[in-house]
C-alpha cells in the first residue's frame, strides 16, 4: 500500500522542479529586459496582447510577462523579484494558494501573475482584508502597472456607483472582500443594467488568504432592508378594509388551494377605499400583497386552530401534532396580517433582502488564487471547498529566528508576572518587542502592569487600519514595544531599525496559544524575515481557555507528580507543546466542521439564488420584448390552476373555482362562465384560457403603440414581485434551517431534509411569482401607469 506522506512528499518535489523550470525560463529574459529602453519595455504590453489574439495561452507567454514585469519593477519601484518571488507568482497563476513567509514580498510576488492575467483585458481582482491596504497597495504597485500600460482601479465603500463602475472596468481593480461581496448583491437587486457596477468575476487573488477565506468563512453576507414604518399602518389599513367585505360579491374563498380572489366589486371597493384608480397598477404591487395576506389571515384561518393568541402574541399551532410551534412565525407578512386581525402588536424584522457566504462568493470567479504566510494547517480545507492547493515557497535567506519551547505557569497571575519580566529584561538592552493578546482585554491588562513598570509602549487591536500600520511598520525600531491582539497589522513589514539586528533582532512574546495554529505561525513569522535575527517565545497557564477545554487536567497531575505545584512553578518541555497543538487541531477539526455545515447549507440556497439571479438579470438585460416570459408564466399558471381542480374523472371535475380564477386574474368577471369549460377536455379548457391570456396581452400590446413602454412596464411588474417573494422565500429558508435541526432526533438527516423542503419551496415561489406577475399584467392599465 502506497504511503500517503510519500506521496505528499514526491508531489512537493515535482512542483518544486517545475517551479524551478518556470523560474529558469524568466531569468533567461533578464539580460534582453535588461538592454530594452523605456519605450521598448512599455511596448512589450501591446506585443503581449497581439501574442493572446494570435491564440497564444497565458501560459505560453508567461515567461517573458513576468520578465518585463521584473525589469519594469526594478525601474519604477526600485525593487527586483528574486527567483522564489517568481516561483511564488507562478503559483499564484496556476490559481492556487503561494505559502510564503512574511517579510518574503508577498505584494512584489503577486505583480507578475497580476500583470499577465490582467493583459486579457477581463479584469483581476486584488482582494485584501482592508481599505487600507487596499487604497496602499493600488497605489504603490499601481505605480508600475500603470508605466507598463495597464488600467488600475481602487474599490472602497465610500465610492459612489459610477466611481465603482470605473474601478471594476479598470484591467486590475483592488478591493476588500466585503465591498466586492456587497457589490456583487446589489448589482443582483438593480432594476437596470446600466446600474450594475462589476463586470463579471473572472480572477481573483486574494492577499492574506486564510484570514479572508477561512476565518472570515463563517458569517455570510446580509443586505437587509429595514421595514418600512408605513407597513405597520398598512397591515391594519388591509385589515380594516377586509373585513368590510361581503363573502360571494366581493369575493370567493377557495379552501383547497386557501386561497381567496377579489371578485369586480371587491376590486371597485378597494380603489375607493384607498383612493386608486387601478389596483393592480405596477406601483401598488406591496398594497396588492397587502390586501391577499389579510384575505387568507380573515378568510382561510382561524384562532385556535391554526394558532392560538397567547401573551399577547400570535403563536403558531402545528397541524399535524397539534402542538404549539415555539420561536416559528409565518413568513411573507401572513404573520403580520395575523396580527392585524387579532388587534396584538404587530412585530416586524428586519429582513434579509440578499446574502451570499465568502465560499460561495469567491467560488463564482473562473480563476481564484491567494497569498499567506500560514495556510498548510487549513490544507484540507482549502482542497475540498476552493479546489485550490498550497505550495509553500522556499525563504530567499535561511530563517535565523531562534523558537523557544512554550512555557507553562500553573495561574494566569504567575503567566503574566513571568511576561513582564521578560519584557523589562528585553527592553533595558534595547531589544524591539511585538507581545500578542487572544483578546482585547487581555491586551489592556497587561498595558496596565507595563504602565505601572514605566515601559512605553503601542497597544494595537485593528481598530485604526492606517495608525496600525504605521504602529507595525515601526514596531522594530530599538526599545519599541507593541501589543497587538490576535496579530493585528498583517500586511505590513516590520523592518528592523539600526543595530536591532546585533541585540538579538525583533523578539516576538505570545501570551496565550490561540485555537488556531495558523494565528501563533503568523504572529511568531512576524520576527526572522529575510534571513534577519530573531526570537519567539509563548507563554502558556493551566487557567488559559485553550488548556481548560483541552488536556489541561492532565497536566495539572503531571506537575503535581513533579511537585511543582508553588505558584511561580514553570515547566519547559516538548511535551507541552505537544499537547497545546493537538488540542489546537481538535478545535481546527470543529471549527472546520462548523464552517462546512455552513456551506453544505448554503449551497442549497446557493443553486437556488444562481437560478433566481439569472432568470432575474435575463429579465433586465431583455431589449425587446418580455412577451416570451411573461406569456410562458400566464401559461404555467393556468395549468396549475386547472390541474389542481380537475382531478379524477370528469364527472367529480370542480370548475368553479377556476371559473373564479379566470374572472378575477384573466379577463373581466363574467366573461368565462360554467358553460364555457364544461364538455372539454383538461387540455381544451388550458388552451382555451392560455388563448384569452394572449388575447389580453396582445391588446395591451396594441394599446402601446411604442414597444418599449411595453417593454419596461413588464420589467417592472416582474421584477417588482419577483424581489418581494425572493425575499420572502430567503427568510422561510432561514426559518426552515433553524427548524430543520429537530429533525435530527427522529433519525432524519437534517441537511437532506433541508434539500428537498427547500426546493419545494423554492418551486411554490416560483409558482407565486408566476401567478402574481399573471394577475398584475392581465389586470393593469397600462396607459394610466405610464402618462
Amino acid at each position: 500500500m502506497a504511503n500517503p506522506l510519500r506521496n505528499i512528499i514526491e508531489s512537493d518535489k515535482k512542483e518544486m522542479l517545475r517551479l524551478n523550470r518556470i523560474a529558469d525560463q524568466v531569468e533567461a529574459y533578464q539580460d534582453e529586459m535588461a538592454t530594452l529602453s523605456d519605450t521598448e519595455l512599455k511596448a512589450k504590453t501591446p506585443y503581449l496582447r497581439q501574442l493572446l489574439k494570435d491564440g497564444k495561452t497565458l501560459d505560453d507567454i508567461l515567461p517573458e510577462a513576468f520578465a518585463v514585469v521584473r525589469e519594469s519593477a526594478r525601474r519604477v519601484l526600485g525593487l527586483y523579484p528574486f527567483r522564489v518571488q517568481i516561483m511564488g507568482s507562478a503559483v499564484l497563476h496556476g490559481g492556487n494558494i503561494s505559502e510564503m513567509r512574511t517579510g518574503e514580498g508577498k505584494t512584489l510576488t503577486a505583480t507578475m501573475a497580476v500583470y499577465l492575467n490582467a493583459l486579457p483585458a477581463q479584469g483581476v481582482h486584488v482582494v485584501t482584508v482592508n481599505e487600507y491596504l487596499a487604497a496602499r497597495d493600488g497605489e504603490e504597485m499601481g505605480e508600475l502597472y500603470q508605466w507598463l500600460g495597464l488600467t488600475v482601479g481602487i474599490n472602497t465603500s465610500e465610492k459612489s456607483a459610477s466611481e465603482k463602475r470605473d474601478a471594476y472596468n479598470a484591467d486590475i481593480t483592488y478591493s476588500t472582500n466585503s465591498e466586492i461581496g456587497f457589490d456583487y448583491l446589489r448589482d443582483n437587486m438593480v432594476a437596470n443594467k446600466e446600474d450594475r457596477v462589476q463586470r463579471s468575476l473572472n480572477f481573483a487573488l486574494v492577499d492574506e488568504t486564510d484570514s479572508i477565506l477561512i476565518d472570515e468563512a463563517r458569517t455570510p453576507l446580509i443586505i437587509s432592508g429595514a421595514p418600512e414604518q408605513e407597513n405597520t399602518q398598512l397591515y391594519i389599513r388591509a385589515d380594516r378594509f377586509v373585513k368590510s367585505l361581503v363573502a360571494e360579491d366581493d369575493f370567493k374563498v377557495d379552501m383547497e388551494a386557501k386561497t381567496v380572489l377579489l371578485q369586480n366589486e371587491g376590486i371597485k371597493k378597494a380603489e375607493r377605499y384607498f383612493n386608486l384608480d387601478n389596483l393592480y397598477g405596477a406601483s401598488n404591487t406591496a398594497l396588492t400583497h397587502h390586501i391577499d395576506q389579510a384575505l387568507r389571515a380573515n378568510y382561510t384561518m382561524d384562532n385556535n386552530k391554526d394558532y392560538v393568541i397567547r401573551d399577547g402574541e400570535v403563536v403558531l399551532v402545528d397541524s399535524f401534532s397539534g402542538r404549539i410551534q415555539e420561536g416559528r412565525r409565518f413568513s411573507d407578512g401572513l404573520h403580520q396580517a395575523l396580527e392585524a386581525k387579532e388587534q396584538v402588536q404587530i412585530q416586524e424584522d428586519n429582513r434579509a433582502m440578499a446574502s451570499i457566504t465568502y465560499q460561495n462568493l469567491f467560488r463564482r470567479y473562473k480563476k481564484l488564487s491567494g497569498m499567506t504566510g500560514t495556510a498548510k494547517t487549513e490544507a484540507e480545507e482549502f482542497r475540498e471547498i476552493y479546489n485550490m492547493e498550497i505550495i509553500t515557497i522556499p525563504t530567499n535567506r535561511p530563517v535565523r529566528r531562534v523558537d523557544d519551547q512554550d512555557l507553562l505557569y500553573p495561574t494566569l497571575h504567575a503567566k503574566f508576572n513571568a511576561v513582564v519580566a521578560l519584557i523589562k529584561k528585553l527592553h533595558a538592552k534595547g531589544q524591539p518587542m511585538l507581545i500578542g493578546t487572544v483578546a482585547v482585554e487581555t491586551s489592556e491588562m497587561l498595558s496596565s502592569m507595563l504602565d505601572a513598570q514605566g515601559i512605553a509602549h503601542n497597544v494595537l487591536n485593528a481598530k485604526n487600519h492606517a495608525r496600525e500600520a504605521e504602529i507595525i511598520a515601526n514596531a522594530g525600531q530599538k526599545s519599541a514595544v507593541t501589543i497587538a491582539t490576535n496579530m493585528a497589522g498583517r500586511g505590513t513589514d516590520i523592518k528592523l531599525g539600526p543595530g536591532v539586528a546585533a541585540l538579538g533582532g525583533l523578539a516576538v512574546i505570545g501570551t496565550e496559544r490561540h485555537e488556531s495554529r495558523r494565528i501563533d505561525n503568523q504572529l511568531r513569522g512576524r520576527a526572522g524575515r529575510q534571513g534577519d535575527n530573531g526570537y519567539s517565545q509563548f507563554f502558556l497557564s493551566l487557567e488559559d481557555d485553550l488548556m481548560v477545554r483541552f488536556g489541561g487536567e492532565r497536566i495539572r497531575l503531571m506537575m503535581e507528580r513533579m511537585n511543582l505545584d508553588e505558584s511561580d512553578a514553570v515547566i519547559r518541555n516538548r511535551l507541552i507543546t505537544r499537547s497545546v497543538e493537538s488540542a489546537q487541531r481538535r478545535v481546527e477539526g470543529n471549527n472546520y466542521d462548523s464552517r462546512k455545515n455552513v456551506l453544505q447549507y448554503d449551497d442549497v440556497m446557493s443553486q437556488q439564488r444562481n437560478t433566481f439571479y439569472e432568470n432575474r438579470n435575463a429579465v433586465i438585460d431583455e431589449e425587446n420584448s418580455l412577451v416570451d416570459v411573461i406569456l410562458p408564466m400566464a401559461e404555467r399558471t393556468i395549468k396549475r390552476v386547472v390541474d389542481s381542480h380537475t382531478i379524477g374523472k370528469p364527472e367529480e371535475w370542480n370548475l368553479k373555482p377556476v371559473v373564479d380564477f379566470a374572472g378575477a386574474i384573466l379577463v373581466n368577471e363574467g366573461e368565462v362562465t360554467l358553460a364555457d369549460l364544461e364538455k372539454k377536455s383538461q387540455t381544451e379548457i388550458e388552451d382555451y384560457l392560455y388563448g384569452l391570456a394572449k388575447d389580453v396581452y396582445l391588446a395591451k400590446e396594441a394599446q402601446l403603440a411604442d414597444a418599449d413602454q411595453l417593454l419596461q412596464f413588464s420589467r417592472v411588474v416582474v421584477l417588482r414581485v419577483a424581489d418581494a417573494r425572493w425575499t420572502d422565500h430567503m427568510e422561510a429558508m432561514n426559518e426552515l434551517r433553524d427548524a430543520i435541526q429537530l429533525r435530527g432526533y427522529g433519525q432524519l438527516n437534517p441537511l437532506i431534509e433541508y434539500q428537498n423542503e427547500g426546493f419545494q419551496m423554492f418551486e411554490e415561489m416560483i409558482a407565486d411569482i408566476e401567478y402574481d406577475v399573471t394577475r398584475l399584467f392581465m389586470k393593469a392599465e397600462i396607459r394610466q401607469n405610464l402618462r
